[in-house]
């Protein structure tokens, strides 16, 4: 039999190296924020006092896009069901747009600061009481928006066309109706104010028509709205699998007032659910609508009045 005394030593050497080896494979103290992933900053929904930014193509904005303006650029697909409300019988519609603000170039000092870019949108209408979802109307948007912010204050200014297409078979289809078909083309100036606090944003502003086909079309509009977000949560939809999604309740309304129209307010609601995941620029919004006004869409925009009832989802990139 081994000595106990040999037993001991045998053991304690085991352990100094067993110990040695555990210390070898673990690795070195680090600093409090060595190897941390940044936090992923979108200064649309975010505020920051940190770093001086000056770039090309930077991936978010200092002016946050307004959730319930129809002619805002960004990704939706829409159902409503809408009420001609000078005759005609109510129909269900299809909405949907692609469009963003593309930044070319920003100078910040956190999020404070001035951004450059690019606007696309494009907007189109489907008739779902007819076959094969029977396409309305298209607009196509293209501009330059100017976007700046300081502490809860920010504004955009944009320049931007417009140009509306109605769609072959709704022109085929109403060719015995009497319906004319207009060129509609437009270049318009519009400034809007932003103030943030706390869980609400008020904004107002005014645009000018620089340049509108027909000529006849009066030229001035004023805009204005809130969007109120409710304190966030953590979704336990599906289990694991959207843990670390965060339910945010919105409601938007926007309201516009052209001279065209003798000043009468159109209305634009939202509300609903926002999804977003820490870490990530996307956000995913399910929302109710109700509008009521001007068609805010081709060349409908001068004379049809409509009211409408929908649910659409909304991306955000």
């Amino acid at each position: 039999m081994i000595p106990f005394n040999l037993r001991v030593v045998g053991v304690c050497v085991m352990a100094v190296l067993l110990t040695g080896q555990s210390y070898a494979d673990e690795p070195e103290a680090k600093k409090p924020d060595d190897n941390k992933p940044q936090p992923m900053l979108d200064c649309r929904y975010d505020r920051t006092d940190v770093g001086e930014t000056s770039e090309a193509f930077p991936s978010d904005d200092v002016f946050r896009p307004l959730i319930a303006d129809p002619k805002q650029p960004q990704f939706f697909a829409m159902w409503q069901h809408s009420r001609p409300r000078d005759g005609g019988s109510s129909f269900n519609l299809g909405s949907v747009a692609i469009g963003e603000n593309f930044g070319f170039y920003t100078k910040r000092q956190g999020c404070d600061g001035w951004q450059v870019g690019l606007l696309t949108g494009i907007f189109s209408q489907f008739n779902l009481d007819q076959k094969n979802a029977e396409l309305i109307n298209t607009d196509f948007n293209v501009g330059l928006p100017l976007s700046w912010r300081t502490g809860n204050w920010s504004a955009r200014l944009r320049y931007y066309h417009q140009s509306s297409h109605l769609g072959d078979e709704f022109l085929e289809r109403n060719q015995g109706l009497g319906f004319k078909r207009l060129t509609v083309s437009f270049e318009e100036v519009d400034a809007i104010l932003s103030y943030d606090y706390k869980w609400l944003r008020l904004y107002g502003g005014a645009a000018y028509l620089v340049h509108t086909e027909p000529a006849t079309v009066d030229r001035t509009r004023l805009q204005w709205g809130f969007e109120a977000r409710a304190p966030a949560m953590r979704t336990r939809l599906l289990g694991s699998l959207m843990d670390r999604l965060i339910v945010t309740p919105v409601l938007s309304a926007d309201f516009k007032s052209a001279e065209e129209h003798s000043w009468i307010i159109d209305t634009n609601v939202l509300g609903g659910f926002e999804w977003s995941r820490t870490g990530s620029r996307r956000r995913f919004r399910i929302m109710a609508t109700y509008f009521h006004g001007y068609n805010p869409y081709g060349q409908f925009f001068i004379n049809q009045k409509i009211e409408s009832i929908g649910l659409g989802a909304y991306f955000t990139f």
